[in-house]
């Protein structure tokens, strides 16, 4: 196993070089020297038109900015050290000249992200920050124009050695020596977080949210056992790239991981409601499997970190070629588990496992599984997912399922 786990390492920091070398900025101007602690963002708005689109947010006091841009799709990325955005509700979603759309919040430990969707190929003309002068906000200012694909693509070119020159290539740390006798390590996965907040429902409430509400209770249940190590992959509102998802669990040694989340779907009158399970399959089960993996699995571009097409198909090929079938069957041991428990609480939205590939259940050495809660789209499954009442019945359910797991991984029963 720790051979299997020395080669999967090797193979995925080369992958995790190719997607930085995918991340390359286009710098817009020198960053400030002010000191960013403490500072808030208030409130952000769009100005100007096709031929200049000006995007502005208001900050408490100046902040040091490093701006670039990403293709397929275009965004421009804003990252900033620790702001605390405070903006008015309902915020980005205006469209106006080249933005489409913007969102922002928390991207890594001290770490804030703005993420401005852009209609087609552009340039960013100029980057500033204003001193708060008088009664007047400082200012974060960012120009964009219109160009064409290949003047786009030539100045991504150019900043690709940048890129390159800051991308690691250390292998991911091998997980730590434990006793036979150690507690099971079971790690949760809550969706989505910081710049990323997932689906929503028509009042407001995000996936993000309330998968993370979830994962903590969970973790208080099992921990409370006596008889599992757990550990979360995020425990505050802080995104985390996919594949960082599925390397903690491989550095923690875990012997079980849940990824966390909640469903919508997208009609007028939706009757679509309870859980679904879903495991790894790169031949998605249906329709609705295939549609919810690539939902999800985009989730690295909603958030600005590019993972490009062809390295997850290195990922897919090198993991699924690695895929040791006992990994993946015990991932369906662990997913019918599941269903069993809510089966017999009627929370299902179906008793067949679904499956299609997930890019965080893609760890070949760690049964994984992918839990969606419900539908935040349904009024119904959106009151029970705020529910702290059906939160306890809920955790209940998936703690009898991974002690119902573990019982089986115990008394070695076949697979």
């Amino acid at each position: 196993m720790r051979a299997l786990r020395a080669l999967i390492a090797v193979a995925l920091s080369g992958v995790m070089a190719l997607m930085l070398s995918a991340v390359l900025p286009l710098l817009a101007g020198a960053p400030s020297h002010a000191q960013s602690k403490g500072t808030i963002a208030k409130d952000a708005r769009l100005a100007g038109d096709r031929e200049r689109t000006r995007f502005i947010a208001d900050l408490s006091r100046k902040v040091d900015v490093h701006v670039f841009a990403l293709g397929n799709p275009y965004r421009v990325i804003v990252d900033a050290p620790d702001v605390n955005f405070q903006m008015p509700p309902g915020i980005g979603k205006e469209r106006r000249g080249l933005v489409t759309a913007y969102r922002y919040g928390l991207f890594a430990p001290g770490k804030s992200r703005i993420v401005i969707d852009v209609s087609g190929p552009f340039l960013i003309d100029k980057v500033f920050v204003l001193e708060p002068r008088d009664d007047q906000p400082a200012r974060l200012v960012i120009d964009l124009v219109p160009t064409d694909e290949q003047t786009f693509l030539t100045k991504l070119r150019e900043a690709k050695p940048l890129a390159e020159s800051q991308a690691t290539h250390a292998p991911l740390p091998q997980p730590p020596e434990r006793p036979a006798d150690a507690k099971p390590i079971v790690v949760l996965d809550a969706g989505h977080g910081g710049v990323d907040p997932g689906t929503s429902s028509a009042n407001g409430v995000t996936e993000k949210e309330v998968v993370l509400q979830f994962a903590k209770r969970l973790k208080e249940k099992l921990t409370a056992t006596g008889r599992y190590e757990v550990h979360l992959t995020r425990d505050d509102d802080t995104f985390l790239p996919l594949q960082e998802r599925v390397a903690f669990a491989q550095k923690k040694g875990a012997g079980l991981f849940l990824s966390i989340h909640a469903d919508y779907f997208p009609i007028t009158i939706d009757k679509a409601r309870g859980a679904t399970v879903y495991t790894l399959s790169e031949q998605a089960s249906d329709e609705e499997a295939r549609a919810l993996a690539a939902k999800e699995n985009f989730s690295d571009v909603i958030a600005g970190v590019e993972l490009p097409s062809d390295s997850d198909e290195v990922v897919a090929n090198i993991l699924i070629d690695l895929a040791q079938r006992e990994t993946q069957n015990r991932s369906v041991v662990f997913a019918r588990s599941i269903v069993g428990e809510l089966a017999t609480k009627g929370t299902l939205h179906t008793k067949r496992l679904r499956s299609a590939g997930f890019r965080v259940l893609k760890a070949p050495d760690v049964p994984s599984v992918l839990l969606e809660l419900g539908f935040l789209s349904n009024p119904d499954d959106e009151k029970q997912l705020t529910s702290d009442s059906w939160r306890d019945r809920m955790t209940d359910s998936v703690t009898a399922a991974i002690d119902d797991y573990f019982a089986k991984r115990i008394a070695r029963m076949p697979y």
